[in-house]
This record gives C-alpha cells, structure tokens and sequence, in this order.
C-alpha cells in the first residue's frame, strides 16, 4: 500500500513531492482528467443509439448532454471554493468518486430520466475534477516542472478529446451504448487508489456562504439555459437571461466585500491574471466556432463523406498533441506573453486560411490548415494556463483553477451560440465560412489581448520568463 504522502502547508514549494510519491500523484491526476474530456465527447455519436434504445426522440437523447456540461458549469466555482476551505485532495478524491458511482449509475440507466440525473452527477464530479486538477499538480512537482506539468495535462486533453468519438464508435460497434460509461468504472477505480499519493494541502478557516452558491448556479445555468435556447425558443430564452442579470448582480454585491469570495474577485484585480482570463475566453470561442463550422463546411460546402470529414479534422488536434510538450519547453524562457501571441495569430491564420482558400477543386490544403490551427492551439494554451496558476499565490491555486475552467466553458459555449446563430440566419452554404472567418478574429484578439500582459517598465525587454508569486 502506497503511504499517504507528509501535509504540504498552502504556500509556494519548489520541490513538490518525493520522487517515490510523484509519478502516482501525475497519473492520478491526468487518469481522474482523462474520464472527464472523454465522457464529454464520447457520448455524442451514440445519441441516436440511446434514442433508439430508450425509446425517446433525439432531440430528448440530447439532454443527457446538456445534463453533464450544465452540471460541469454550475459546479466549477463551487468546488474550487470546497477545495479552498477543505483541501483540494478531499474535494479532488470526492470528485473522482461521485464520477464513478455515476458513471454505474449511467450504464445501468433503464430510462432516460435516470440517464440524465446521472449524467448532471457524473457532471458535478467532473467539476471537482477539472477545477483541482491543476491545482493538485501545482504542488506535485517542482516550481520549475510547473510548465510541464501544464503541458502533460492540456496534451491529455487534446488526446481524449480527439480519442473520444472514435473510441465512441469502436464500443458502439462492439457493445451496446451502456458500455461508454462502463468503461470508466476500471480507470476510475485504480485513480481513487491513487489518491493516497495526491498531496494533502491545507485548507482554509473561511466557511462556505451556500446563498452565495444558491445565486451562483441559478445565474450561471440561467445564462447558459438561456444561450442554448436562443435559436429555438427565443421567449424562453430571454427569460433565463433576465433571471441570470438578477442572480448575477445579487451575487456580485453579496460577495464583493469577502476576504474569500465564491467568485473570486481578488483574484480578478491582478492585471496579468485578469489578462489571461480574457484571452482564455476569445481562444475558446475561436476554436468552438471552428469545431462546430467545420463539420458543416466539410459535408455540405465541400461534399465529403463523414469518413473523409473526419480525417481531414484530425491533424489538428494530432498538431496540438505534437506542440504542446514543445511549448512546456518554450515557456521556461520565452515570455509567455508573446507565445500567446503567436499562437493565437497562427490559430487566426490557420482558420481565415480555411475560410478564404478555394477548396471546392482541391480540399488538401486544408490539412495544412488544421496542422496550423493546432500548432496555434497548443502554442497558445500552456503559456496561458501557466500564466494563469503562477500569477496567483499557491493557496489560490484552487480559485484559479475554478476560474480557468470558467474561462474555457464560457468560451466553448459562447462560440457554440454565435456559430448557431450564424447557421440559422446566413445561408446554409455561406455560414460555416462566415463562422470560420468569425472564429479567426477571436483567436486573433486572444494573442493580441495577451500581449497586454507586457508590463510598460519592461517593453523594451517584452516581459522576463514568469515567475511565481505566492510569497
């Protein structure tokens, strides 16, 4: 049995764990990280599968997906804010644990109503996961192997999530749907052995204002609710949007004036941090925009099969896998200022490239395209998320790991809303290309925003390497 590793105090160590606690506490991490992202994108190709089986309309089927990204929205501040106050192994360990018992839960669902509760569980322990993940690994390793650790963990991102469809269809063709959420119990099982080993980081005196979470998730499910529904049902939508501009102000003066508030907005006042942020949602946008276009663009605009659709997709999130160790590497001595920069003008490049280039005689440059657009996506996205923890002291890791999985989700869901706004009004040949242009500027103002990051005493020296500030 693997001896609990010693308590590490909520301040910045250069160490980490012991070389024999270090690689268990990695792969617990990125193992807990990889039934997240692939439960996420797995499930989508099997929806007309579970229509089928469970008798229900597809449209119906598609609430099981809703479920688990609502639950993943609402929970992320909260359990960033529990890993504060408990310790972010507890909160981390709980998650991993409510992710498997629903994950049970899905593959012995007899109907859709048990489906979807425990898919909105499997969501809320996803948040846990996603929000303290980075967190945890903050204080696995040392402050040096920081960046690297940030980029083993978007790496097994960007693979999931290029995994998860095919794997999808591999189990599909083997086995029933329920095997999608079966296959998670084996993988989560050796993770919560693993936890033994995650560092066990002091939490904090604050206590929990559950009046504060009340209005938090009533704000942020009403305001995503409310962006899903605006191409289809309009006057509900504009409900739950009016609901979220109540929520929303009540919480801001509720929480403004706390020394440690659900939404941290201390953290927010730190120029560098706040900068990130911003640039985080733009990218997210970007790339949700393209993700949803290019589906669109390559079946009706260019006539490829979903076989051939697919593959001309893959090279981009084959690139990112392939650029993202590299930048780990880059991030310890170019300022990450500037490599946001770049990358987010090699995603815009790559994507205004796909909009404007004629494919419709000769669709192989487009596979250049996606190489571009990956290399920009993962040259962008470790100096950013690194930027992101070390801006902040380490006993608010926790926060910023809530604020960075905001961050993407508001992104991804922004994106998503535009792109179907434009495929409902623009003509069905014409908006996949509009969007792709759209999602070009966002990835353009993601690398132009993170160049504000460059402090006016140092332009001339366009920023030093960062360095952590957790004194």
């Amino acid at each position: 049995m693997v001896n609990a590793p010693p308590v590490i105090a909520a301040i910045e160590t250069s160490s980490g764990l012991s070389t024999r606690h270090r690689p268990i506490a990695i792969a617990c991490v990125l193992a807990a990280m990889t039934l997240v992202v692939l439960d996420a994108s797995i499930v989508n190709v099997a929806l007309p599968t579970m229509a089928r089986s469970l008798d229900v309309t597809p449209a119906n089927a598609v609430l099981t997906v809703l479920a688990y990204q609502m639950a993943l929205v609402m929970a992320l501040l909260l359990a960033a804010a529990l890993g504060e106050r408990l310790g972010p192994r507890r909160v981390f360990t709980f998650g991993i644990l409510l992710f498997t018992i629903a994950s049970i839960l899905c593959a012995v669902a007899p109907s859709l109503p048990w489906l979807v509760v425990a898919r909105f569980l499997q969501g809320l322990g996803g948040a846990a996961i996603m929000a303290l993940g980075v967190s945890l690994l903050r204080f696995t390793v040392p402050t040096d192997q920081f960046g690297a650790a940030i980029g083993w963990n978007a790496l097994t991102v960007a693979l999931c999530a290029a995994a998860g469809p095919t794997l999808g269809v591999l189990i599909l063709s083997l086995a029933g749907w329920p095997w999608l959420f079966a296959m998670n119990i084996p993988l989560a099982i050796l993770a919560l052995v693993a936890t033994r080993s995650l560092p066990i980081v002091a939490g904090s005196s604050h206590r929990l204002d559950w009046i504060s979470v009340l209005l938090s998730a009533t704000a942020v499910a009403a305001l995503v609710i409310g962006a899903e529904l605006v191409p289809t049902r309009p006057a509900f939508s504009a409900m739950m949007l009016l609901t979220a501009l109540i929520a929303g102000p009540m919480l801001v003066q509720r929480e403004m004036l706390k020394t440690a508030p659900l939404i941290p907005f201390d953290l927010l006042e730190n120029g560098s941090f706040r900068v990130s942020v911003a640039a985080s949602v733009c990218c997210f946008a970007g790339q949700a925009m393209a993700m949803v276009a290019l589906p669109f663009f390559l079946r009706h605009a260019l006539g490829m099969t979903p076989m051939a659709a697919g593959f001309y997709m893959t090279p981009w999130p084959l690139a990112v896998a392939v650029a993202v160790p590299i930048t780990s590497q880059l991030a310890g001595s170019v300022p990450t200022a500037l490599l946001c920069a770049a990358g987010g003008a090699c995603l815009a490049l790559g994507l205004a490239a796909a909009a404007l280039w004629p494919l419709a005689d000769d669709a192989l440059p487009l596979l250049a395209f996606m190489l571009i657009c990956g290399v920009g996506f993962g040259l962008f996205q470790v100096p950013n998320n690194q930027n992101m923890f070390l801006a902040v002291p380490s006993e608010r890791s926790a926060a910023a790991g809530g604020i960075q999985g905001t961050a993407r989700l508001v992104g991804q869901t922004a994106g998503a809303v535009i792109m179907t706004l434009l495929l409902k009004v623009m003509p069905a040949d014409a908006a996949p290309q509009i969007g792709l242009g759209v999602g070009a500027m966002l990835a353009l103002l993601a690398g132009l925003v993170s160049l504000r990051r460059i402090r006016p005493t140092n332009r001339r020296l366009l920023l030093t390497p960062l360095e952590p500030t957790g004194k």
